[in-house]
């Protein structure tokens, strides 16, 4: 049996994704400038480093997880079923969760902060974010294999994030000024 998970594959993944977004960052530039660009690869990056870190499994050795013993339907309890007993670098299950979603947020508003259009994306974007929280949860409640909790917690700390995320790209806007790269760049 294969098997494959844990830490180093997510690192590896993160890796391997941070040098296409590098690439396409370079690609992209010349017709977006420079902090678009950037914006669009970092937040490509963001969405598969959270694919990665909420879908892999923890361990490689889990093995498969008979379906009888996995949970049939999500935790609606508000700390859900793990609270603080996941912790990395000194910061719990909660905090991370937060954490991750923080740069999606950020250059999703930078990443469409080149537009007028932005002023309705930016909304949308952030709802977009919140869905993609609320599927990776549904994935890891019908695929028993991750060994995963389906959670409610996990999406307000993910849509917490998102929203910080945000905020900190909303005032970042002004001072990276996105539609104005393309021109500086020639």
């Amino acid at each position: 049996m294969v098997t494959i998970g844990g830490t180093g594959v997510m690192v590896l993944g993160a890796l391997a994704a941070g040098v296409v977004s590098v690439l396409t960052a370079l690609v992209t530039r010349r017709w977006l400038g420079t902090t678009s660009a950037v914006a669009v690869a970092g937040l490509l990056w963001s969405l598969v480093a959270i694919a990665l870190v909420t879908l892999v499994p923890t361990r490689a050795d889990i093995g498969i997880v008979p379906a009888e013993s996995r949970s049939d339907s999500c935790s609606w309890e508000y700390g859900g079923p793990s609270g603080a007993a996941f912790e990395v670098l000194g910061l719990d299950q909660r905090t991370l969760n937060v954490l991750l979603f923080v740069p999606a947020g950020m250059f999703l508003v930078l990443a469409i902060g080149r537009w007028w259009s932005g002023l309705l994306l930016a909304p949308i974007g952030l709802a977009g974010l919140a869905a993609y929280s609320l599927a990776i949860e549904f994935v890891q409640l019908q695929l028993a294999r991750l060994d995963r909790a389906c959670d409610v917690t996990d999406v307000v700390d993910n849509v917490l994030g998102a929203g910080v995320g945000f905020v900190i790209g909303v005032v970042l806007l002004p001072m990276l000024r996105p539609w104005q790269g393309r021109r500086a760049d020639h």
